[in-house]
C-alpha cells in the first residue's frame, strides 16, 4: 500500500512552478540537464529506504523539478543485487539510479560495470571517503546502534561498549536467555556487513559473539522484528541494529531505549550510483542531485535518514567515536565467496558450541 501510494503520488504530478530553476552554484549547463531530463519525463529508482520516509523527499523533488515523474521501488538489498544483474542480463527495462544500504552488494555492482560515471556538483561538499570512482555515492551516515528494553535492562545495566555489551551478556547469560536479538548474517546483508566490519575492527568480536551464543539469541533476516521485539518485551537487548530505524522507533515508543557505543560506532551509508544502462540517465542524475544538496538531505534528516554532509543539522556522535564504512573496493573483501562461506561456517559453530 505505500509503494502504491507513493507512486500515485508522484506520477500524477505536483503543483509547483512551471520552469525549473537551476540549484544556486551549478554550472549553466546544468540547465541542459534538467531539459534532457524534463524530455525523459521521469526516473525509475531501486531503494530500500521505507517509501513513507521518502515521502516528502520525493514531493520536494517533484516541486523542483516538474514534469520529471519519479517512480520509486522498495526492496531489500540481496532482491535489489538481484534485478539489476538480471535485467541487464535478460536486456529488460530497468532502474536508472540503483541505491541501497547493501553497501557491499553496491560496490559489487559498481565493480562489476553495471553503473556510470557522473561528477555530482554537490561532490565538493561530501567527505572524501563518501564516494568512488565518481559512481558509488554515499547519502546518508547511518550509526549502529545497540537497542534495548528499558524496563528488561535498568540504566545501571545499560551497556555503552562492546565490552559492557559482552560483560552483560556473560554476567547475565541464564535471564537474558532467549532476550538476546541480532541480524542472521546469513539471511541479512547488513547484518554480515556489519558483523564483518566488527571482526575487522576487534578480534574481541569474537570473544562478544561467543557470549551472545550462550544466550542462545534471536537471529532476524530484518529490523523492523527485531524493534518490534525490543518494544513488547519479548527481547531485552538487540545487537547491531541500524541506527535510524532504532532512533525512529525510540521516539515513537518510550519503551525502547538506544546506544551508540563509545569505544566505537559503526556508521554506514546508503550507496547510490548511475544505472550504465540507465534509459533516464538525466533524470537520474537530477535525482541523486537531489538527495545529495542540502535540502534532499535536510528532508533525509527528518526521517532519520542521517546526513552525510556536515552542513546539515542533524545528531552527530564525536569524530573519535565514528567508525565509517568506507564506500570503495574494501567492501568487496566480505563478498569473496570462499571468505563468506567460512565467516558463515564460523558463526554457525559458534551458534552451535554455545546452546550446549
Amino acid at each position: 500500500m505505500k509503494r502504491l501510494l507513493i507512486l500515485l503520488m508522484t506520477l500524477i504530478g505536483l503543483a509547483g512552478p512551471a520552469v525549473a530553476q537551476r540549484p544556486a552554484g551549478y554550472p549553466q549547463s546544468y540547465d541542459a540537464l534538467i531539459e534532457a531530463a524534463r524530455a525523459e519525463g521521469g526516473v525509475r529508482i531501486y531503494g530500500n529506504a521505507d517509501a513513507a520516509a521518502m515521502a516528502a523527499l520525493i514531493a520536494a523533488f517533484r516541486r523542483t523539478y516538474p514534469g520529471v515523474a519519479v517512480r520509486y521501488e522498495v526492496l531489500e538489498s540481496r532482491d535489489i543485487y538481484r534485478r539489476v544483474v538480471t535485467e541487464a542480463q535478460r536486456r529488460v527495462p530497468s532502474a536508472d539510479l540503483i541505491w541501497s544500504s547493501g553497501m557491499d552488494l553496491q560496490a559489487k555492482l559498481i565493480n562489476d560495470g553495471y553503473a556510470q560515471a557522473y561528477h555530482s556538483p554537490e561532490k565538493p561538499a561530501l567527505p572524501a571517503d563518501a564516494v568512488w570512482k565518481n559512481m558509488g555515492y554515499g547519502v546518508t551516515a547511518e550509526p549502529v546502534a545497540f537497542v534495548y528494553n528499558r524496563r528488561l535492562i535498568p540504566p545501571g545495566r545499560v551497556p555503552r561498549t562492546h565490552q559492557a555489551f559482552e560483560a552483560l551478556l556473560r554476567a547475565g547469560r541464564v535471564p537474558l536467555t532467549g532476550k538476546v536479538a541480532t541480524y542472521n548474517p546469513a539471511r541479512s546483508n547488513v547484518g554480515y556487513l556489519y558483523l564483518a566490519e566488527d571482526y575487522a575492527i576487534t578480534r574481541d568480536t569474537r570473544l562478544l559473539v561467543q557470549a551472545m551464543a550462550a544466550t542462545r539469541p534471536w537471529l532476524s533476516p530484518q529490523t523492523e522484528p527485531m524493534l518490534a521485539a525490543v518494544a513488547d518485551g519479548r527481547i531485552a537487548i538487540a545487537y547491531n541494529v541500524v541506527g535510524p530505524y532504532a532512533l525512529a522507533a525510540a521516539q515513537r515508543d518510550r519503551r525502547v531505549g538506544v546506544v551508540f557505543p563509545r569505544d566505537y560506532t559503526l556508521i554506514a551509508s546508503r550507496v547510490a550510483f548511475i544505472a550504465r544502462d540507465a534509459r533516464r540517465p538525466a533524470a537520474a542524475k537530477l535525482f541523486l542531485d537531489f538527495l545529495l544538496s542540502r535540502t534532499g538531505q535536510t528532508l533525509l534528516a527528518r526521517q532519520w535518514l542521517l546526513p552525510v554532509r556536515s552542513d546539515v543539522r542533524a545528531p552527530r556522535l564525536s569524530a573519535g567515536q565514528q567508525r565509517p564504512i568506507r564506500v570503495g573496493p574494501e567492501l568487496l573483501v566480505n563478498l569473496d565467496t570462499i571468505k563468506r562461506r567460512r565467516f558463515l561456517a564460523d558463526w554457525r559453530a559458534i551458534l552451535t558450541e554455545g546452546s550446549k
